[in-house]
């Protein structure tokens, strides 16, 4: 049986912002750091033989604060990153709805009437495609034991589409991924089973309203 730990990178600045990132970067908060070292704390118990992190430094960076003081081989897999969004990256949710209002609309409530060209951004098909290339070598490296994948939350539904032949119509079910969340996904082989989804008990804003 192979464990399958996923979690999106922590809180950035552009995250604070309203910014859209895709294959652009910003700083984790202070917030950020703190959430992964809490998930870090919450997987202190479990022996990874692997980390796969996402290319991009808020992804990698979260995976390193995972860590703690622990030894565990960090893998960076440059399939893992997010989409791209072409010309809305670094803007506004506003900023682009001034500009690129049904698109921005259509990719959120109907991704599967989404346009990536008139922003040169990359379609949700490629996308979900080397998202799924990704995670085949994943598993044909790995058949049982503990593995982490620290990436993003497009990316996220992406394998979870993956996992349970989600169609990209409703990529956007629930649950949300939040920042530092945490899903386990059991794989035996054969089928994918879901043991927990977008999981933030251990996060700081549960911590202080318990």
């Amino acid at each position: 049986m192979l464990n399958i730990y996923l979690t999106r990178h922590g809180e950035t600045k552009w995250n604070r912002e309203n910014r859209l990132q895709g294959w652009r970067d910003s700083e984790l908060t202070d917030e950020g750091v703190e959430n992964a070292v809490l998930l870090g704390n919450r997987l202190s118990e479990f022996e990874f033989t692997t980390i796969y992190s996402s290319s991009s430094n808020r992804a990698l960076n979260t995976a390193k604060y995972i860590c703690l003081d622990r030894e565990i081989p960090i893998v960076v897999v440059e399939e893992l990153k997010e989409i791209s969004f072409g010309e809305w990256e670094g803007r506004t949710q506003a900023e682009i709805e001034e500009d690129f209002q049904e698109e921005y609309s259509n990719f959120w409530l109907a991704p599967h009437k989404y346009n990536h060209l008139p922003h040169n951004a990359e379609s949700l098909s490629e996308f979900k495609i080397r998202v799924e290339k990704a995670m085949k070598n994943i598993l044909e490296t790995n058949s049982s034991g503990n593995i982490l994948i620290v990436t993003h939350g497009v990316v996220i539904k992406a394998l979870m589409s993956f996992f349970w032949n989600i169609p990209i119509e409703k990529m956007w079910d629930p649950p949300f991924i939040e920042g530092t969340s945490l899903s386990l996904i059991r794989w035996n082989g054969i089928e994918f089973h879901k043991e927990l989804l977008g999981d933030t008990l251990h996060m700081r804003k549960h911590i202080i309203e318990s």
